[in-house]
């Protein structure tokens, strides 16, 4: 009887010093110093970004930003260009969906070459996209010419071409986003939904939609990030006049040549309205 004790007690002066020293290097390895050459180079990445936004601050005229921002021009393509971005973003939320399920989830014939297309806008030059879109959907397009014969709607040089070309360069991000989410769902619940006589419109709805929200979100931003920034394609497709298709982008180029200071205070609202969008929202929607 006298023996048990000190056999426990032995157990447990044993068990104590192995549990410290199974956490002692966890909590060394957690707490270690990065390695020197990682901060270097993170801190030169991360300069590269930096720098350029430090010297768009040195230059701006302080003195005279609230009259520069609140001019005609500035104005006019502020508006612009959170009309067409967000109606870009809407148009790829409506079609890069569809678009990313049928990717994700449709073994059909031609899928990869499908996949490239759709991410070509991506690396294509914005100048090259634009050509392609005015070929196809100009005046004298491959379906613009018909279309504005049979019934006189033309979309370059229009608040439309512009929403056309912003979501032609942005939708790609949400079809990638989206696209694979799908592909790593775990499609048990989806399965279950079918199973209690779900049809696949409303699985894909109620079950699937809610369950990749959060890169559905994600991709949503990216997309209008992407496109409140479009200039390449936009200028080719659309044109660039004042208070019709010139967006901020745009408006910046014009004043590089002319006015340095508009240029440089129209380029502050652009950075600082993405900005703050970015960080208000990627906290909250990346994280669920």
């Amino acid at each position: 009887m006298m023996d048990r004790p000190r056999h426990q007690s032995t157990r447990s002066g044993r068990g104590a010093p192995a549990r410290r020293r199974l956490g002692a290097p966890a909590r060394r390895r957690l707490g270690a110093p990065a390695p020197w050459s990682l901060v270097l180079l993170g801190g030169l990445g991360g300069l590269l970004f930096v720098l350029p936004l430090l010297g768009l601050v040195s230059r701006t005229p302080w003195l005279s930003l609230h009259e520069l921002v609140t001019s005609s021009v500035v104005a006019d393509a502020l508006w612009l260009s959170l009309l067409t971005s967000v109606l870009a973003t809407v148009l790829s939320v409506a079609l890069g969906v569809p678009l990313a399920w049928l990717l994700a989830r449709v073994d059909f014939v031609g899928r990869r070459v499908v996949r490239a297309v759709v991410t070509l806008p991506m690396v294509l030059p914005p100048v090259v996209g634009g050509a392609a879109l005015l070929f196809a959907l100009g005046r004298r397009g491959l379906v613009g010419g018909p279309l504005n014969e049979t019934t006189g709607f033309l979309l370059p040089f229009s608040v439309w071409g512009v929403v056309l070309a912003n979501t032609f360069v942005a939708m790609p991000f949400l079809v990638i986003t989206v696209e694979g989410a799908l592909a790593g769902l775990d499609r048990r619940f989806e399965h279950a939904a079918a199973a209690l006589g779900a049809s696949r419109l409303t699985v894909f709805s109620r079950v699937t939609v809610p369950m990749i929200a959060p890169s559905l979100r994600a991709g949503a931003v990216l997309a209008w990030a992407r496109a409140l920034g479009e200039f390449g394609a936009t200028i080719t497709f659309a044109g660039n006049l004042q208070g019709r298709t010139q967006t901020l982008p745009l408006a910046v180029f014009v004043a590089l040549e002319s006015d340095r200071d508009t240029a440089v205070a129209i380029s502050l609202v652009l950075v600082a309205l993405s900005f703050t969008v970015l960080v208000l929202l990627r906290d909250r929607w990346w994280a669920q």
